[in-house]
């Protein structure tokens, strides 16, 4: 410190004197609070458990169309599959199916042609058209089928089934799961001789929902089946929806 600044030599001893219990007190103030931050760090634990719910599925999907021999112009195609699939949806609704129920999944026109002798050989054209179409009544799957193909529906794809609200499943699962994770961080806390603290974050992860799944053979022909046959038997099955969580807590 340069004396020019002091009045007298005691006076500038003094003054170093204070400025030094300044900085210290400043420094013990600084760690006080580092210590002070590091004694709130909690030890925690994280646990994951499933919760899992089996149900009935109560929707159906079905899958069938029409599929049109050949024709010399694509104007023919088009006039058997609008003549056909107007027969069918109206044979589909007489059942009991809502028109918001029933989609139109594919329509498709292509050249038709063979070769021979390595040459293209032009044989007109063919077409199709696939519907999808939702059954809410399980008891009326086979009655749907059999007006559909008494009125033409000679492709068939699949049969699937899935739930209309998964939703409702997905919270009797999820609670389920927190339970199960709640009473598992407590025998974890309880073996590390600890009592559980404070929720300290929580995480649902993968869920699965009911799927659709087939119960018939894939590109099922069904052109087979005359009008009047005795409906097929489709077993529903049970279905899983599931939920798994992560809860994490702190340590007491």
């Amino acid at each position: 410190m340069d004396e020019s600044c002091c009045s007298s030599p005691s006076s500038c001893k003094k003054s170093m004197t204070l400025l030094l219990a300044v900085l210290i007190a400043g420094g013990l103030f600084v760690l006080g609070k580092y210590v002070e931050v590091r004694g709130y760090v909690h030890t925690t634990i994280s646990v994951d458990a499933e919760g899992k719910v089996m149900a009935q599925p109560d929707i159906a999907l079905l899958q069938f169309g029409v599929q049109t021999d050949r024709q010399k112009t694509a104007q023919a195609v088009m006039e058997i599959l609008a003549k056909r699939m107007t027969a069918i949806l109206e044979a589909v609704k007489a059942t009991g199916v809502e028109a918001k129920d029933i989609n139109t999944q594919s329509l498709w026109l292509n050249p038709a042609y063979d070769y021979k002798d390595g040459q293209r050989i032009d044989q007109g054209f063919e077409g199709g058209q696939n519907l999808s179409v939702k059954v809410r009544d399980l008891k009326k799957i086979g009655d749907v089928l059999n007006a559909a193909v008494s009125k033409g529906a000679n492709q068939a794809g699949s049969v699937s089934f899935t739930m209309d609200d998964p939703e409702l499943l997905r919270k009797q699962a999820r609670e389920m799961a927190i339970t199960k994770a709640q009473e598992k961080a407590k025998v974890l806390a309880a073996q590390l001789g600890r009592s559980l603290g404070k929720l300290q974050g929580f995480n649902e992860g993968s869920v699965g929902y009911p799927v659709n799944y087939d119960r018939a053979e894939k590109a099922m022909m069904v052109n087979s089946v005359g009008a009047g046959a005795p409906a097929p038997v489709v077993p529903t099955g049970d279905q899983e929806v599931s939920v798994t969580v992560t809860l994490t807590y702190e340590l007491n």
